[in-house]
């Protein structure tokens, strides 16, 4: 990859055993320079028991005992990157709020580095999760607006020059309007030499035209590509739009049938690892931000793509939003 600058190169040196097989290990990790760009939120859960119905509709009554809060979104995905041990700077809008202020804390808690505009137009984007007994969620609630075009505008200057630090590119789309200048963005950074990862949503796959991956899950993909009857077919519409957006390569997450890669020719893929699954929201999130450090780490695209699935595996085990940590990917062997 050409996306480390001299300073990162001299910091980073992976090891390669026989046959040029990468020997990634949790150090290695510290060199990746991670810039996450998308729509950030805040992922609330209130936890508690349900014993009747309300006499007012057919609905059960919670009882709530607890509540917890958590970085979501882009924000779930930089809070991921770091938790591996990169460095990461998340860019993104929030409201000038008490959700956006919670947000932020949590993300500095978590060793994010935070560059937040805060938007007085827009309410902090909140997802609101209702939980009774043993992780059965009930209900979900969703704050949002859309941010300005003033703070939008602002947003992609820093993007600029934030460039020259990091030696790879997430961009997090949820279709929240945080990445209303993505196309810029990718032109910008590809320009920078740098790694483009783009997790995609909508129909409108031409905005990710020339980023270096992109990584939609089954029904993503399925709703611009269409249906498929078998794994050939399935490949030749992952190929066919791989070369249509000028990407060097193209992620597809399956769930339970795992991961396939599609590059120049290649098809790559990876059964699922998952144990047993609790819950698979923020997946994804952990797909790209295990895939951005190993490649900002110096790992090959089918090497990172292996990690990232394992990654995904230990993830889909906790409830909700959750991360991996570097013992937890590499095992008992790690050295950290």
């Amino acid at each position: 990859m050409k996306a480390r600058g001299k300073r990162q190169k001299a910091r980073s040196l992976p090891r390669r055993g026989k046959g040029s097989s990468l020997i990634l290990q949790p150090s290695s990790f510290k060199s990746a320079r991670v810039l996450v760009v998308g729509d950030a939120m805040l992922d609330c859960y209130w936890y508690g028991e349900v014993d009747r119905i309300s006499p007012e509709a057919p609905v059960p009554i919670v009882k709530i005992d607890h509540e917890e809060e958590r970085p979501g979104g882009a924000a779930n995905v930089a809070r991921n990157a770091a938790a591996l041990g990169a460095r990461v700077t998340l860019l993104s809008v929030v409201g000038a709020d008490e959700p956006g202020a919670r947000l932020e804390s949590l993300l500095q808690r978590e060793g994010v580095h935070t560059q937040l505009h805060h938007d007085r137009s827009i309410k902090t984007t909140v997802k609101l999760r209702v939980i009774a007994g043993r992780k059965q969620q009930l209900l979900r609630v969703d704050f949002e607006t859309q941010p300005g075009h003033e703070v939008l505008a602002s947003k992609l200057r820093d993007f600029e020059q934030i460039l020259d630090s990091v030696n790879m590119v997430i961009l997090s789309d949820y279709g929240k309007g945080g990445l209303t200048h993505i196309v810029k963005m990718i032109g910008l950074a590809r320009r920078a030499g740098k790694t483009v990862l783009v997790d995609p949503k909508g129909e409108d796959y031409s905005r990710y035209r020339g980023a270096t991956l992109i990584t939609p899950n089954r029904s993503e993909f399925r709703q611009v590509a269409g249906s498929w009857k078998n794994e050939r077919e399935l490949t030749e519409r992952a190929q066919q739009l791989r070369r249509k957006l000028d990407a060097q390569a193209l992620l597809v997450t399956r769930g339970g049938e795992g991961m396939t890669l599609y590059q120049d020719g290649t098809r790559f893929h990876v059964a699922t690892q998952a144990r047993e699954v609790s819950d698979v929201s923020g997946a994804g999130d952990t797909v790209i931000a295990t895939l951005a450090v190993a490649l900002a780490s110096g790992a090959r695209m089918k090497e990172a793509v292996r990690l990232a699935n394992r990654a995904a595996g230990i993830v889909v085990g906790k409830f909700g939003t959750a991360v991996v940590t570097p013992k937890e990917l590499f095992g008992r062997h790690s050295d950290e």
